[in-house]
């Protein structure tokens, strides 16, 4: 089975914020569910690269790479702006961070700190924050937090299906 290409996926607006904490412990569960899917594998495997893919630690690298826009970004919401921050489409972090060269312990703790403040700001936030809305900068859509989070929790999945289409 093929994964869509994340630039080509669409992404439903979602009208009830009542789902919100729904989404906020999917995102709550995604460092646990990579530790899960990661746990015992081979170093060698780890560092695969196949048809110039990521490999697995690149993908648990890029998870928490992108932790700084996504927290961005609900700043964004918070002050009101028209439009959230744009992201590095080419993911020059990434792929820059050789992460490859980290231990896969190290990865995962900074990705379950980061996701963590995130999370915590979303349990923070009041009802009428959950209103504001804000135009993605790719997508050309307005946006309000629940569809961020939504965004995010999707995002998560395609790298966590990423990891699992290289332990097959």
């Amino acid at each position: 089975m093929k994964r869509t290409a994340w630039f080509d996926r669409v992404f439903p607006v979602i009208t009830d914020n009542g789902t919100m904490p729904s989404i906020i412990e999917r995102l709550s569960g995604t460092s646990a569910r990579v530790e899960e899917m990661t746990r015992g594998l081979e170093e060698s495997l780890l560092i695969r690269k196949v048809d110039g893919q990521w490999s697995v630690k690149e993908e648990v690298g890029h998870l928490s790479d992108m932790e700084p826009l996504w927290l961005g970004r609900l700043g964004d919401f918070v002050k009101g702006l028209p439009e959230l921050t744009v992201a590095d489409l080419t993911n020059q972090r990434t792929h820059n961070a050789n992460h490859n060269a980290v231990s896969l312990d190290e990865l995962l703790q900074r990705f379950r700190e980061q996701r963590a403040l995130m999370v915590a700001r979303l349990w923070q936030l009041e009802e009428t924050q959950l209103e504001k809305t804000a135009l993605h900068p790719r997508l050309k859509t307005p946006m309000r937090i629940i569809d961020l989070a939504y965004f995010v929790a999707e995002h998560d999945d395609h790298h966590l299906a990423g990891i699992r289409e290289k332990m097959l």
